[in-house]
């Protein structure tokens, strides 16, 4: 029996910036990291909530990360702002260069982040939904490891590749979503096989290319992309623009640098953001009407917006301050804060 557990909510962050210090973190890291970690389990995304301080602790033993990396942000007066993480986590190299990235945006009506040189593992829509709070339109996209195989092939050449979008809305939550180009994130196949589940159909095949529903031997052979040829191209899409095009590295690339040793990948990250009023002509208002029509529209035909059970998991866990874990993962994660 898989038995959960509740967390104050109030010691998310804590048992989060204890272990990432412990690892070998900066506190700035560490800070930047938990807060990301925090969000994502409040809103009961388990991929990428306390489950991935594993990987964040195997990242900096493999030996190849910066934990107390400062992010360089390059000078320009173009619409795209370049920052070099220093061979360290995404997400303070993101922080840095958000405010740039804002300022760009209401300048241009269009701009872009670039952030070279950096371990990710974390989601992408809370980068996204930062930028839609402040009226916004915003999309990031990053390449992994060559875990993936193309549509008709059976071996890893493309990352799990995750594309992430978030348009405004007035006094409501955004329209947000965050998917992987695969048909599982590498962090969900780890779940089931953590909770001895087998994978739905469609998902990985093993070493020879024949289909499987077995979480090891799927992380052992390749992943699939969602639809077919579509889901394919779309990983190629974003090979290309948060790779080559941004003078950053391939999934093919980045698992070779890491040279067979675990955690997180190394490679780059592209965020654009879209200024509604100098797109619409400052008609901002008129078109957020719009837009409220056909979300209005597709909740009235019985079908759900992407995102909307993670803020009600949000609303569900704030109201009554904790989110609940497996016991296993919490155990796990106490040996990591207390062991020598």
């Amino acid at each position: 029996m898989n038995t959960v557990v509740p967390l104050e909510i109030e010691s998310l962050s804590r048992l989060s910036t204890d272990i990432l210090t412990k690892y070998g973190f900066s506190d700035q890291h560490a800070t930047s990291i938990a807060k990301i970690i925090t969000t994502c389990q409040i809103d009961d995304c388990h991929s990428h909530g306390l489950f991935r301080l594993l990987m964040c602790c195997e990242t900096m033993k493999a030996g190849k990360i910066d934990g107390q990396a400062l992010p360089v942000l390059q000078a320009t007066e173009g619409a795209v702002t370049r920052i070099d993480a220093q061979q360290g986590m995404s997400l303070l190299a993101f922080e840095a260069g958000l405010p740039r990235l804002i300022e760009n945006t209401r300048k241009h009506g269009i701009a872009a982040l670039a952030i070279n040189r950096c371990f990710h593992f974390s989601a992408l829509w809370p980068e996204v939904e930062q930028l839609s709070s402040v009226g916004l339109v915003a999309m990031a996209m990053v390449p992994s490891h060559s875990w993936v195989a193309p549509a008709g092939g059976k071996r890893g050449t493309l990352g799990t590749n995750p594309l992430a979008f978030s348009w405004p809305r007035s006094g409501q939550d955004p329209f947000t979503f965050d998917f992987a180009t695969s048909g599982f994130a590498r962090g969900e196949i780890e779940l089931y096989l953590r909770a001895g589940k087998p994978l739905p159909e469609g998902v990985a095949v093993d070493k020879d290319g024949h289909p499987t529903t077995d979480p090891q031997t799927a992380l052992d052979g390749a992943m699939l992309t969602f639809g077919g040829y579509k889901g394919s191209a779309l990983s190629i899409m974003i090979e290309l623009l948060a790779g080559p095009l941004i003078d950053d590295l391939t999934s093919m690339e980045s698992m070779t640098f890491a040279e067979g040793k675990g955690g997180a990948p190394y490679h780059g990250e592209l965020i654009i953001a879209f200024d509604p009023d100098h797109f619409s002509g400052g008609q901002t208002v008129r078109n957020d009407a719009r837009a409220e029509r056909l979300f209005a529209d597709i909740v009235d035909q019985g079908a759900r917006l992407p995102s909307q059970r993670r803020f009600d998991a949000r609303a569900r866990n704030i109201a009554r301050g904790y989110v609940e874990i497996p016991a296993a993962l919490l155990e796990d994660l106490e040996t990591l804060r207390n062991g020598d």
